[in-house]
Parts: C-alpha cells; sequence; structure tokens
C-alpha cells in the first residue's frame, strides 16, 4: 500500500493520469512493471478517478458487467463476478436500481467494484474514502488491505493524513510537482523530531504556560499536551519541570504525519495550492 500524498495542486492527479496515459509527460519516463507504461495493457491497472464516472442511465448490475467486459472478463467468470462484487459491497439488493437512484455512498461503492473487478494488478484509488459513511470506510479498507494481502499493489491518493497513516505501508509526499520526502512512515518519522511533549504534573502547572521552551499547550484530560519551539530540548523542558513540581509523567511524542505535512509543505502552500 503506496500513499501518495500532498496538497491540493501538488500534482497527484497529474501524476495519477500520466500513469494511466491519459495525459503523457512532457519529459522524463515513466515506467510500470519494467516497461514502458504506455505498452502496459490498461486491463492490468485499476484506476478509480477523483471524479466519479458511472453510466447513469444504466442499471447497477449493467454497468458492472459493462466495465468488466472491457476490461477482458466474460461468459460465465463475469456473471459470478458481478454478482460476488455487489454482495461483497452490499449493492446485491439493488442490483436492478439505475445508478442515478443511487446515493453517493452507492454510487462509490459501486465505481470501486467498477475499479476491481477484473482483479488488477495495480489499483490507483484517487480519494476513494469521500462520501462515504464511517461503515463503508472499513468496508472498503477490508477490501483495500485483503487486496494488499493477495499481492496487488495499491496506490492510495489523498491529502487526508489520518487515512495514510492508518492503511499505507510506504508513502511519498509531494510538493508543486516535486517528492519532499519518500519512504516508511517509520523512516519519514525518524528524520522529523517531535516538538511536542505530553506530561502530567502532580499541581495544575499553571507555570508551564510561562516557559519560553513552550510554543502553546492544549489541555488532554489529566495530561497536558505542549508544542515546544523550534530547537527547544524536550530534555531541557523535563528538567525545568522537575525543578518546580513533581512529574508523573513525561512522553516525546512522535510527530504525526499531518505534523509533518505542515512542516514540509507549510500551512500557506497547503491552503494556496
Amino acid at each position: 500500500m503506496y500513499g501518495f500524498l500532498g496538497p491540493n495542486g501538488a500534482g497527484k492527479t497529474t501524476t495519477l493520469r500520466m500513469v494511466m496515459d491519459i495525459i503523457r509527460p512532457d519529459s522524463g519516463t515513466l515506467r510500470l512493471f519494467g516497461q514502458a507504461a504506455s505498452c502496459v495493457p490498461r486491463s492490468r491497472i485499476g484506476y478509480m478517478p477523483e471524479e466519479r464516472g458511472l453510466y447513469r442511465k444504466m442499471t447497477v448490475s449493467a454497468v458492472l458487467a459493462y466495465f468488466a467486459s472491457l476490461k477482458g472478463v466474460a461468459g460465465a467468470e463475469l456473471r459470478t463476478r458481478v454478482v460476488q462484487w455487489l454482495e461483497r459491497i452490499a449493492l446485491a439488493e439493488h442490483a436492478n436500481k439505475k445508478v442515478e437512484e443511487l446515493s453517493r455512498g452507492m454510487h462509490q461503492k459501486l465505481q470501486f467494484a467498477v475499479t476491481v473487478i477484473n482483479s488488477p494488478d495495480l489499483v490507483i484509488l484517487d480519494e476513494p474514502f469521500s462520501g462515504l459513511d464511517p461503515m463503508n470506510q472499513d468496508l472498503l479498507r477490508q477490501i483495500i488491505t485483503e487486496m494488499r494481502d493477495a499481492g496487488k499493489t495499491v496506490v492510495f491518493s489523498t491529502h487526508v493524513m489520518h487515512e495514510a497513516e492508518r492503511l499505507c505501508d510506504f508513502l511519498v509526499l509531494i510538493n508543486r510537482g516535486r517528492v519532499v520526502v519518500d519512504g516508511t512512515l517509520d523512516e519519514i518519522r525518524r528524520g522529523h523530531d517531535s516538538h511536542t511533549v505530553s506530561v502530567e504534573l502532580e499541581d495544575d502547572g499553571e507555570f508551564v504556560r510561562t516557559l519560553p521552551l513552550v510554543q502553546d499547550i492544549r489541555p488532554q484530560g489529566r495530561r497536558l499536551e505542549m508544542r515546544l519551539r523550534d530547537g527547544a530540548d524536550p530534555q531541557e523542558l523535563l528538567r525545568t519541570l522537575v525543578a518546580r513540581t513533581r512529574v508523573r509523567a513525561f512522553e516525546t511524542k512522535q510527530p504525526s504525519l499531518h505534523e509533518i505535512f505542515i512542516r514540509l509543505v507549510g500551512t500557506g502552500d497547503a491552503e494556496h495550492h
């Protein structure tokens, strides 16, 4: 599972369209499965674009069968897969409804089934969870994880950091069309010191708000979550606290992907793009 991350306008969708040979790169080379991307049969790739596109006047089962046939599924196998996937995404009872009658979430699940019904080797999902309620998000996560475990490569494009943090084995962050960071979540975290500590003090700790090391404080139940100023040493903060009060707990928190994203891209860039 490969997370393809970046702020809006960073170039994620453009890159995916180049992978699909919808548009051609101005320079450089793009290879899939060890060969030029333009030579790879499209049936080996399942692409779910952010802009959904299904024939609204067709029935659910008909549109699923049609796209499966385009991708080389035929005969008894086609009928079997249509039934299996309608069951898998909980749309069997809506098989004879027209696509235009579906809710946004149902439409989203059908688009996903259309993408993967031929069991492609590479699955590209552009913002796959938008429009889904929590139950259907869990359903899609389960299916995607099963595909990964079956040996499929899943490229998951999103700007929702916690989804990528939860699902992905590898991550790449791009900004303005260039790679900013690439690796596993642990590798990426190791390259970014945490600026946040969580502490529990014996007293109310009101004095910590005046400490020059501390940028801001958020109460978290009995604990205080402190964001330190750039360059501040958590160990120095600990020494300062011990000198003033009794420290019941002190934890240096790993930076979240969201924090790393903001640090690398910057809030101004993220909003502008």
